[in-house]
């Protein structure tokens, strides 16, 4: 797996921050069955730039907390085989080293901060929440719908209980 990560914004984020996020992609991957090696952009942002790419990309024009650009456009979520299209995968693999193009993941540290605090947590665990939805977004997930919704939400907190990332206030790193 390969994670491209770029730290754009001037907020600490947590000393393991990077190792966290490859256990969150890892963990993703592998509750989702990914047959493939996979390759993610993980990129840290303020506010201000995430807001100006929420209102170029999704014409909303306020900050928010995380953005996620899939680079495969799923007939179901997490459903590998419109990859064995020839279309399909032409553009979903890097021609290099073969990994599946996920796509790219941009996280407000700025907002992330602020949630923690909000909801009490760590800024990890709001950074694993984060990586976590966003991940179940590049392989196709969505929450329009309060059905989905109740998915995103199911697998995102199996996901993090999985690594032991949890809300407990205790931990503050």
């Amino acid at each position: 797996m390969t994670l491209n990560l770029e730290n754009e914004q001037n907020h600490e984020l947590p000393s393991d921050c990077e190792e966290t996020a490859r256990q969150v992609i890892r963990q993703v991957l592998a509750s989702e069955n990914c047959p493939y090696e996979a390759e993610v952009n993980l990129t840290f942002v303020d506010n201000d730039e995430i807001h100006r790419l929420n209102r170029e990309f999704r014409q909303i024009d306020r900050a928010t907390d995380v953005l996620s650009f899939p680079m495969t456009d799923w007939e179901s979520p997490a459903n590998y085989s419109c990859l064995e299209d020839d279309e399909t995968a032409a553009g979903s693999f890097n021609p290099e080293t073969g990994e599946l193009l996920l796509g790219d993941i941009v996280i407000s540290v700025e907002r992330a901060n602020e949630q923690a605090k909000e909801y009490g947590h760590s800024l990890k665990r709001e950074i694993s929440f984060l990586i976590a939805h966003s991940m179940l977004h590049l392989l196709g997930y969505d929450h329009m719908v309060p059905e989905e919704a109740a998915v995103m939400e199911q697998k995102q907190e199996a996901i993090l209980q999985a690594l032991g990332i949890t809300r407990d206030p205790e931990v503050r790193s």
